[in-house]
């Protein structure tokens, strides 16, 4: 590994004492992770704060037997070290990664192909904002789903980390976001994101859809809410259209319209991100770096709302994302920040 020597030995880190609230997230010292060959050693200035941080803390979501056991699923910082077979990137370069788990800590170990460069006049906490929901939607409604332009996405949880950047995503396609939201500030930054259009979540969301696409519905949706909103995405959906689940917020089991769902011809599809194998992370990196990246860093680029949080505060970030009243993202910072 080049560069160890300058190294130390142990590093801060944020541990889980037991599973179960904020409260058991405490700030410590551990060793430093060994970089395997074809990993890089990111020296960590931030980190983001997503939703299967939460469920890991809770117990309800284990890291894969390889991957650290501290919480964290993307970071921002500087390369420190380079293990064996890696070339992509030099030591001190400035990058942004999606982690297999390690973020909360001062260093950890990432898959070189998972990596990305910052975007021009980005600061370490907004790139930090990125790695996981960018990956999390180019893999699900782009790769899988097809978004395309000239279609129409419905995004639930629009104000939100994953729904900001399926709006974001789908202006640079050419397709229509319309935003789900909860409050007239929640839609007013789903709209400077980029959303053609905003729905209360308190209105009859079908009506709402069936009037801004003439009809027609949502080609596609992303839904991060589950539970009755199944059956409202298959009434909303335009037939042939496609539901992407990628979370569950408001309950893993539904009834659903299933002759509706036959009748249109539409597809429901789930997936999470963390068990993908590095080779399929790395050509989500790869679709991400030629067709999405360039458009971050124009000058009239939107930038991601992110609420910062110092890294021995991440109860009270875990606690702030709970109440799920936050617009954009939750980041945490380290001394390197």
């Amino acid at each position: 590994m080049t560069n160890a020597a300058s190294l130390p030995a142990t590093m801060s880190a944020i541990a889980l004492k037991s599973p179960g609230g904020p409260e058991n997230l405490v700030l410590g010292t551990q060793p430093l992770p060994a970089v395997r060959p074809g990993e890089v050693l990111i020296r960590v200035a931030a980190a983001g704060v997503n939703g299967p941080d939460l469920a890991q803390r809770r117990g309800q979501y284990d890291p894969p037997a390889d991957a650290s056991p501290i919480i964290g699923l993307e970071v921002s910082g500087e390369i420190a070290a380079l293990g064996e077979t890696t070339g992509r990137y030099r030591v001190g370069d400035k990058v942004m990664a999606l982690t297999n788990g390690g973020g909360y800590a001062g260093y950890v170990a990432v898959p070189e192909g998972q990596v990305l460069p910052i975007p021009r006049g980005w600061s370490f906490a907004e790139a930090a904002a990125l790695p996981e929901t960018w990956f999390t939607v180019t893999q699900t409604l782009v790769m899988r789903a097809g978004l395309s332009p000239d279609m129409t996405v419905l995004v639930h949880g629009a104000s939100g980390g994953i729904g900001g950047a399926a709006i974001q995503i789908a202006k640079i396609i050419g397709a229509k976001a319309i935003g789900v939201t909860s409050s007239p500030e929640k839609a007013a930054y789903a709209k400077r994101l980029g959303a053609t259009a905003t729905i209360d979540r308190s209105e009859d969301i079908t009506a709402r859809v069936m009037e801004l696409t003439d009809g027609k519905g949502a080609d596609r949706v992303l839904d991060v809410v589950g539970g009755d909103m199944a059956a409202v995405n298959i009434e909303a959906s335009a037939r042939g259209g496609h539901i992407v689940q990628i979370s569950t917020l408001d309950g893993g089991t539904a009834p659903v319209p299933l002759r509706l769902m036959m009748a249109k011809g539409l597809t429901l599809s789930g997936s999470t991100l963390r068990p993908q194998s590095k080779e399929i992370k790395a050509a989500i990196a790869e679709h991400i770096a030629l067709r999405l990246l360039p458009h971050l860093s124009l000058p009239d680029w939107v930038k991601p709302n992110v609420t910062t949080f110092p890294i021995a505060e991440a109860s009270k970030a875990h606690e702030h994302m709970e109440k799920r009243s936050h617009l954009g993202k939750l980041v945490l910072l380290t001394s390197a920040d």
